[in-house]
């Protein structure tokens, strides 16, 4: 059964962009969308570490909220708690979801240390999501 979801966070630049990646990687039949409450644009660090699984999330879009706010979605889905706390509610929503991941962007150090980082959230939001797919 298709699905249509929408994945919010605040810059929409890193975990929401990396969560619509790993659903469509997952699930090609359902309708994934991403978006932020202020978004910044895609991290170049999150389509490394997405490229390194061979998802290519390159040609996604840094979305604003409102572009969806009029949508009907299956579930609504935010990846942080400052969209959580500031996001409006999406009256056509039919369930919403909040999954708590650290903001990668704000990670401190060298090149390496940064990556890392990266990689480690990107893990833990695919196997959120391998876990939500299984339910």
């Amino acid at each position: 059964m298709t699905k249509k979801i929408l994945i919010l966070c605040t810059g929409n630049s890193c975990r929401s962009q990396m969560a619509e990646g790993f659903f469509k990687h997952y699930r090609k039949d359902w309708n994934i969308h991403s978006a932020g409450i202020s978004p910044k644009g895609l991290n170049p660090l999150a389509v490394k570490v997405m490229l390194e699984r061979d998802i290519d999330i390159s040609g996604q879009t840094s979305d604003s909220i409102e572009k969806y706010i009029n949508e009907d979605f299956d579930y609504v889905i935010t990846v942080c708690d400052k969209a959580r706390e500031s996001c409006p509610v999406f009256p056509n929503a039919k369930e919403s979801i909040h999954w708590s991941f650290e903001d990668p962007a704000d990670a401190y150090g060298s090149y390496e240390e940064k990556i890392s980082r990266f990689r480690e959230i990107r893990n833990q939001i695919e196997e959120k999501i391998i876990d939500f797919l299984k339910e």
